[in-house]
């Protein structure tokens, strides 16, 4: 958009004019910050978080990992993980600094998204700590970890997350998932689906029984994530609870959506992927659930 152009939408539209303003302004001081400032990212007694990136978004992904490290609670360990091996071996600058601070930059095969978790709970033998997933491209908040961490001490028995939408059901079995409505309460239920780029926390329980599941989504659902942690968690029995009353979304990183998956999955990559993962006996347990919760 030129800049004339650019002037004439912010003119009619000011909220976008003032969103982009605040996304200005926090990387130039996340910049900065990853500049100038040697605090470590990460802290004992936290959750484990884990994320991935890929592509051009390297390059970026230094803010949200930023804003995830000057959180009011820090991870006990801040991994990124990479399947590019040329990518690994050459770090932008930006990574470079934060592996000083802390931040731990592993090689693994190609899982698509699901290159956030699988390759930790793969690899670990024990898990005593929750583990919490966070995406590349968004600002977290100050206290988006401390949220995670307390919503995991009060229900230690669920999956906690700031982002789900309720699964909706018809005659066949579960409905399109552009049908699936945001969430709009705290109870927990099977019939809440949680959505990972606001971030989820994993209790120790379920995480042994992915590394059990190992890479079944290959054949099912390749490039949707959330749907196969969500099947598991209903297999294991885990229900899934939102933090707050009302679904919350974080700004993200300008220059990163045009490469995400969200847009081939909402043009019904979801609905395919939905079929192939969900057996009867998973659409028997979200039947017996009700949906007012």
């Amino acid at each position: 958009m030129r800049l004339l152009g650019k002037i004439q939408y912010y003119l009619h539209n000011p909220g976008d004019f003032i969103e982009a303003s605040v996304k200005a302004i926090l990387m130039l001081y996340l910049t900065g910050r990853n500049r100038f400032c040697f605090s470590p990212v990460v802290f004992p007694g936290g959750p484990v978080v884990s994320l991935t990136t890929h592509g051009r978004r390297i390059a970026r992904a230094h803010f949200a990992i930023e804003t995830i490290g000057k959180g009011k609670l820090r991870p006990s360990r801040l991994i990124l993980w990479l399947d590019d091996i040329n990518a690994f071996q050459n770090l932008p600058e930006t990574l470079r600094r934060l592996e000083h601070r802390g931040l731990e930059v592993r090689l693994c095969k190609d899982y698509g998204p699901h290159k956030k978790y699988f390759p930790y709970v793969e690899r670990e033998s024990e898990f005593d700590t929750p583990l919490v997933t966070a995406d590349d491209d968004i600002f977290y908040p100050r206290t988006w970890l401390e949220g995670l961490a307390e919503a995991f001490r009060k229900n230690p028995e669920t999956i906690n997350c700031y982002f789900a939408r309720k699964i909706q059901m018809d005659a066949r079995g579960l409905a399109c998932f552009s049908d699936w409505r945001e969430c709009t309460t705290t109870l927990a239920s099977f019939r809440h689906h949680a959505i990972g780029m606001s971030g989820v926390i994993y209790p120790p329980k379920i995480l042994a029984k992915l590394k059990l599941a190992g890479a079944g989504f290959i054949n099912c659902c390749p490039r949707a994530d959330d749907l196969w942690l969500h099947a598991q968690a209903i297999r294991a029995g885990f229900k899934i609870r939102q933090v707050t009353h009302h679904a919350l979304r974080f700004l993200d990183v300008p220059g990163t959506r045009d490469s995400g998956l969200w847009k081939q999955n909402l043009k019904g990559g979801n609905d395919e992927q939905v079929r192939s993962t969900y057996t009867p006996a998973d659409l028997a347990i979200l039947r017996c659930e009700s949906i007012a919760a």
